[in-house]
């Protein structure tokens, strides 16, 4: 990412997400969201909101999906990705110029609500799946974790969790 500007915006989400598909079959999911600065009033002795930015925003893939069936209009988000520009001519042949950030990563506030997270079994990207089959076949031929025959506890003759160093059990963990 060298050379792009990467950005975090928290605010809210002006109008629920829109998700639509290219002709390619790829998944869009466009949302607005709006970060409003706090600042600090001396003359009246209280805060204010700032100069609000609206932010249009587009997040793809399976990440579009995720985003179009968890998000909704009012919802504070917490936005990261790449500040794109975008120069163009209106109708009026008036040249325009607007910001839009290209999503890496978007999720809920927990600032004033709670979240629960559902794990999406199934697809990943192909580096996230290599390096799965390298754990796993690591594993494997580790012995530390696989454990001793017939006891259900750790190889290595303790230290592990529900065995002391002298192979009692101990109900708390070792740290």
């Amino acid at each position: 990412m060298s050379g792009e500007t990467v950005i975090t915006v928290c605010g809210n989400l002006v109008d629920d997400p829109e998700l639509r598909f290219t002709p390619a079959g790829a998944a869009v999911c466009k949302f607005r969201v709006a970060s409003a600065p706090r600042v600090f009033d001396r003359q009246t002795n209280e805060w204010k909101d700032g100069e609000s930015l609206f932010l249009p925003c587009s997040v793809w893939r399976q990440q579009a999906e995720h985003a179009a069936e968890s998000l909704q209009k009012g919802m504070r988000v917490i936005v990261q990705g790449r500040l794109k520009q975008r120069s163009y001519e209106d109708r009026e042949g008036v040249k325009r110029t607007v910001f839009e950030l290209d999503v890496e990563e978007v999720a809920p506030s927990l600032l004033r609500a709670t979240a629960k997270v559902t794990r999406v079994a199934g697809k990943g990207a192909p580096e996230v799946q290599q390096a799965r089959r390298q754990q796993g076949a690591a594993s494997a031929e580790d012995p530390w974790a696989q454990g001793t025959p017939g006891t259900g506890r750790p190889a290595g003759g303790g230290g592990g969790w529900g065995q002391g160093s002298s192979g009692g059990d101990v109900d708390e963990p070792p740290f």
